[in-house]
C-alpha cells in the first residue's frame, strides 16, 4: 500500500506533467501496476483492518427477538434471558447498536416563537456565597426569565423558592418588562407546581391573564432557552465578581443585563427584537398589590409572627386580636382590623433570627410594668377576687374520722 503523499504525486505527474505511467514508475521506483491503481481511484488510499467476528454474533438473533417484544429492555435483563456469561461491555455495545431499530424515534423539532408568545422561567443557583446578615452566608435562588422571540433576559435574586417569593419575583420582573407573555413555561418547580399548578400560582396567572405551562419531567429540550441563559450567567456574569449582599447582587446583575441584552445572540440582538416582542404580549393588570405572601393569625402574648424561619415583632396593643401578615421580597407588614399598620420590618434573608422593633419592646415593657403596679396595688389593699367556700361545723370532721362518738356510721346516717 502506498502513502497518501505518493498517491498525490503520481496523480500530479500524470495529469499535470503528462508523464507516462512507465516513466512515473521509474521516477518513483514503484511498480507500474501500483501507478495504475493510484490513477484508477479518486480517493486517497486508506488502510482498513478486516473486520473480525464478535462473541455477541452468536446471540444477536436472540437479542433482536427480545428487543422486538420489549424495545426498552435493559441490557442486564437481556444478558439474564439469553444466559450471557461473558463480559458485559461488549454485550451492552451491541444492544446499544441494535436498540434504535426497535425503539420509536422521538425527534425534537426546531421551535420558532412568535412575538409575545411565551417566556421560559427557571431558578439559577449561583456558585457564590452571598452575605445575608447576622454572620450568615448562602446561595439564594435567582429567578431567570427569557422571552422566546427576542431572547430578552431578566433575572432577580429571591429570598427563597417558596410560592410567595416566586410570585412576587415574577411580578417585579414582569413589571420591569411592562408586559406579560401569553405563556410562562416552568419545569415542575415545587413552588409553581408539579403536574398541576399550585392554587396561588393559578390565581396569579388569572390576574395576569396568562397561561402556566409545566414541562414534562426529564425533557430539557423543551427549555433550551433557559439552559443556555443559565450557562451564560454562570460563565459571563458570575466570574470574578464579589457581592456585599442580595441588593448588591441584584444591582450588579441588572447593570450587566443591560449590556448582555444588547449583544448579538445568533442572528440578532435581543434589544432589536424587543419592541416587536413586547407588542405581542398582554398588558400588565392595573393593580399593584403590596405583597403576595399573605396570611391571618391571632396574635399571642408573645407578640411575634413567624415568616419562613424568622420571627418579627408586632405592636403589643394588638395582642389577642386577629392580624393580617403581608410579606414580599423586601418587607414585612402586619395589619390590624381596619388596616392599621402594627408592624413594619425589612425582610430578613438570614435564617432563625428574631427581629424586634425598639418601639414594640418599649411599649411591651411599659405594659408589663403597668400590670405589675396594678397587681401590687391589689395586694396592698387586700383585694383580689373573693371565692365563696362552704363552711361546715368542725365537729363533723371529728365524727367523720371517729375521733368522738358518732363516727362514720353516724355521719353517714
Amino acid at each position: 500500500m502506498i502513502l497518501v503523499e505518493d498517491w498525490a504525486e503520481i496523480r500530479r505527474l500524470h495529469r499535470a506533467e503528462q508523464m507516462p505511467i512507465r516513466a512515473i514508475a521509474r521516477h518513483l521506483g514503484i511498480l507500474k501496476n501500483t501507478v495504475k491503481r493510484a490513477l484508477a481511484h479518486d480517493r486517497p488510499p486508506k488502510y482498513e483492518r478486516p473486520a473480525k467476528g464478535s462473541v455477541v454474533d452468536a446471540v444477536e438473533v436472540q437479542i433482536r427477538e427480545l428487543l422486538r417484544e420489549t424495545p426498552t429492555m435493559p441490557a442486564t435483563v437481556i444478558a439474564e434471558r439469553i444466559g450471557w456469561d461473558r463480559g458485559m461491555t461488549v454485550l451492552k455495545e451491541r444492544v446499544r447498536e441494535l436498540r434504535p431499530a426497535y425503539v420509536p424515534v422521538d425527534p425534537v423539532s426546531r421551535t420558532v416563537y412568535r412575538p409575545g408568545e411565551l417566556a421560559q422561567c427557571d431558578l439559577w443557583f449561583p456558585d457564590a456565597e452571598i452575605p445575608l446578615g447576622y454572620g450568615q452566608t448562602g446561595q439564594p435562588p435567582v429567578l431567570v426569565m427569557v422571552s422566546g422571540y427576542s431572547r430578552m433576559i431578566t433575572a432577580r435574586m429571591l429570598p427563597s423558592r417558596r410560592t410567595g417569593d416566586l410570585v412576587d419575583g415574577h411580578w417585579r420582573l414582569l413589571s420591569g418588562w411592562g408586559a406579560v407573555p401569553r405563556m410562562l413555561v416552568w419545569d415542575n418547580e415545587a413552588g409553581v407546581g408539579r403536574g398541576k399548578v399550585t392554587g396561588e400560582f393559578a390565581a396569579f396567572a388569572g390576574l395576569l391573564s396568562t397561561k402556566i405551562h409545566l414541562c414534562r419531567p426529564r425533557d430539557p429540550e423543551s427549555k433550551g432557552l433557559m439552559e443556555r441563559a443559565n450557562g451564560y450567567l454562570e460563565t459571563s456574569f458570575l466570574p470574578g465578581r464579589h457581592f456585599s449582599g442580595p441588593d448588591d447582587f441584584n444591582l450588579q446583575l441588572g447593570e450587566w443585563l443591560k449590556v448582555a441584552n444588547r449583544r448579538r445572540h445568533r442572528a440578532a440582538r435581543p434589544i432589536e427584537r424587543w419592541e416587536a416582542d413586547k407588542a405581542g404580549m398582554i398588558a400588565l393588570p392595573p393593580v399593584d398589590p403590596p405583597s403576595w405572601w399573605r396570611f391571618a393569625t391571632r396574635l399571642g402574648r408573645d407578640h411575634y409572627v413567624r415568616i419562613d424561619t424568622n420571627d418579627y415583632s408586632v405592636g403589643p396593643a394588638a395582642i389577642g386580636r386577629t392580624v393580617t401578615v403581608l410579606c414580599d421580597n423586601d418587607q414585612v407588614i402586619v395589619l390590624a382590623a381596619g388596616g392599621e399598620i402594627v408592624a413594619l420590618h425589612s425582610r430578613c434573608w438570614a435564617r432563625h433570627q428574631t427581629l424586634t422593633d425598639p418601639d414594640h419592646a418599649a411599649i411591651g415593657s411599659a405594659m408589663r410594668r403597668e400590670v405589675h403596679r396594678h397587681q401590687a396595688r391589689q395586694a396592698a389593699a387586700g383585694g383580689g377576687p373573693v371565692v365563696e367556700v362552704e363552711q361546715r361545723e368542725l365537729g363533723s370532721y371529728d365524727r367523720l374520722f371517729t375521733v368522738i362518738d358518732g363516727g362514720n356510721n353516724q355521719e353517714a346516717g
